[in-house]
């Protein structure tokens, strides 16, 4: 295990940055909120009746993350596309496609685009430039843009703040201007008790990835913070480079639970990480507190982090930041590069020849 005290050390396994990534992403918040301040949307948006999200990977997350936000607040169902295409029920005018895409060349998202097109839907298209700046452009469409060089998985403030702002500028939910500055501002005063600076021993983020070491996150999410944990297990795979799982609370109740039985198979490489929040709702509450007496009763490794902050936007975006330091620690720990995802790479290249 790498000293993750030793700050050069540290720098010279993460050549790319990862690191420096993850302590601006508070920056990276409030800089996309501002940017999408800008973002010109026609009135007739505003009679949308349905929103379809579409995108892969680290543009899709915000989308989830959206759509849990604004829960108890948006009149209009939102569905989350993950793949080719649109579902049958996303035509017309009545629907409006956002589609996210970072390099703009995602071919499914770029699916989307074109099925949007030909169906008659309203249209909004998230990117740094690619084919999908260039269709936007060709075809009228509004487009939020930005430039930020990084894997798509940093640059979450802007895949999320920018769909805050569209619901926001349409008038489906109340300006989150004043959430947004919480959470920015809860986000720099845990990073004092977890940023890179902060040695092992005071540093709850670097102690829970020494915990990881060598074992497998499945993490568990309710409500507001279900996405997060997807969030989580997507951050273990691609900066830890490790296998990772989630389950959403009180889905798992009625399924997972069940495999707790036999904990001696898994007990020596699993943890199961529990986030909570404030806004769990009392059901949910007493679900947590059931479930963690069952963790304990059958001897399952488990850890709990509380989301921080006033604001249900600060509670996500607090947490999310906390597991970010924890997949890069344990990235880092282990000596492994947390920017590159040669897998993935490879993935494109071999169906981009047919």
């Amino acid at each position: 295990m790498i000293n993750l005290d030793d700050t050069q050390k540290l720098a010279e396994i993460d050549p790319q940055g990862m690191t420096q990534h993850v302590v601006n992403f508070p920056r990276q918040v409030e800089d996309a909120w501002a940017l999408a301040q800008g973002l010109d949307l026609p009135a007739a948006y505003r009679q949308v009746r349905r929103i379809v999200i579409a995108g892969m990977g680290g543009s899709a997350i915000g989308g989830d993350l959206l759509r849990a936000l604004v829960a108890d607040e948006c009149p209009l169902p939102i569905h989350v596309h993950r793949g080719y295409g649109l579902p049958a029920f996303a035509q017309g005018e009545e629907t409006l496609v956002i589609v996210s895409s970072y390099s703009g060349n995602t071919e499914e998202t770029l699916s989307a685009f074109e099925t949007a097109l030909s169906r008659g839907t309203r249209l909004v298209a998230l990117t740094t430039g690619g084919r999908l700046r260039e269709r936007g452009r060709q075809e009228g469409v509004p487009l939020f843009t930005f430039d930020y060089a990084a894997q798509p998985r940093a640059a979450l403030g802007y895949s999320f703040l920018p769909l805050v702002a569209v619901l926001s500028r349409l008038g489906f939910i109340e300006d989150p201007g004043e959430a947004v500055a919480e959470a920015a501002e809860v986000m720099r005063a845990w990073q004092e008790e977890i940023g890179p600076e902060v040695p092992l021993a005071r540093n709850p983020a670097k102690r829970l990835a020494g915990q990881l070491m060598e074992r497998v996150p499945v993490v568990y999410g309710a409500e507001l913070l279900a996405p997060v944990a997807r969030r989580w297990k997507g951050q273990f795979n691609e900066n830890a480079k490790g296998w990772a799982f989630y389950e959403e609370l009180p889905e798992l109740n009625h399924n997972a639970v069940v495999g707790y039985e036999r904990s001696e198979v898994v007990q020596p490489w699993v943890v199961v990480l529990l986030l909570r929040s404030a806004y769990d709702s009392p059901r949910v509450q007493r679900r947590w507190e059931v479930t963690r007496e069952l963790l304990l009763r059958y001897g399952v490794n488990h850890d709990v982090v509380w989301a921080r902050g006033e604001s249900r936007l600060a509670q996500m975006l607090s947490i999310i930041h906390f597991g970010d330091f924890v997949s890069l620690y344990l990235a880092l720990a282990s000596g492994v590069d947390p920017t590159p995802v040669e897998p993935i790479v490879h993935l494109k290249a071999e169906l981009a020849r047919g």
